[in-house]
């Protein structure tokens, strides 16, 4: 479920020397399966261990993540990274905002789960989005939001990009992608 470099361990349990005898780490998600999605770890007392929690044990300490939690923490890493800035303890989920779904789902939730992990992350970088609309005769038809909407880079960004993405994925299925978005430039528009 959850992977845990060897830096991140010896971390932890350096921290956890300093805590109460039985202290845990937890590991969780506010707002699972939502765009607000975010995972977090946090100290666990032993009080605090729910009798739903699934317990994973590494080297020196155990893991709690609560059942709301645990689907949407698969394939996550903590690492714990040390550069010339310093260091910095980091959690990846790559589940956290979609729970991850099958090879054999609907396209449409397969495609899904690519916008929202895969996609969506990259765009919010510039305060985009794309949401999918349906998909007809292999065309997936996608609308544009945020600073997406009015941006003079959608037309790259869709051919180049998502579809170009999306085709790679699903080949034997999808044959494009179209975007329905009403374009309008404006202050929210990434330029």
């Amino acid at each position: 479920m959850i992977s845990i470099s060897e830096a991140a361990q010896a971390h932890f349990v350096k921290l956890l020397a300093d805590q109460a005898e039985g202290t845990h780490i937890r590991v969780f998600v506010i707002s699972p399966g939502t765009a607000q999605a975010e995972c977090g770890v946090s100290y666990c007392p032993p009080d605090a261990v729910e009798a739903d929690d699934t317990e994973l044990e590494f080297n020196g300490f155990n893991a709690m993540v609560d059942e709301k939690s645990a689907p949407f923490l698969e394939e996550a890493t903590i690492d714990y990274v040390t550069d010339q800035l310093g260091s910095q303890l980091t959690l990846k989920a790559p589940n956290a905002k979609m729970r991850k779904v099958s090879d054999d789902a609907p396209l449409a939730e397969r495609i899904e789960y690519i916008i929202q992990s895969e996609i969506n992350p990259q765009l919010a970088s510039h305060g985009g989005n794309i949401m999918l609309v349906n998909i007809e005769e292999g065309i997936a038809t996608l609308q544009f939001g945020g600073g997406c909407n009015g941006c003079s880079q959608v037309d790259i960004t869709l051919k180049d990009g998502i579809e170009k993405q999306l085709l790679e994925r699903f080949p034997n299925e999808l044959k494009g992608v179209r975007d329905v978005t009403e374009h309008q430039h404006g202050s929210h528009s990434y330029a």
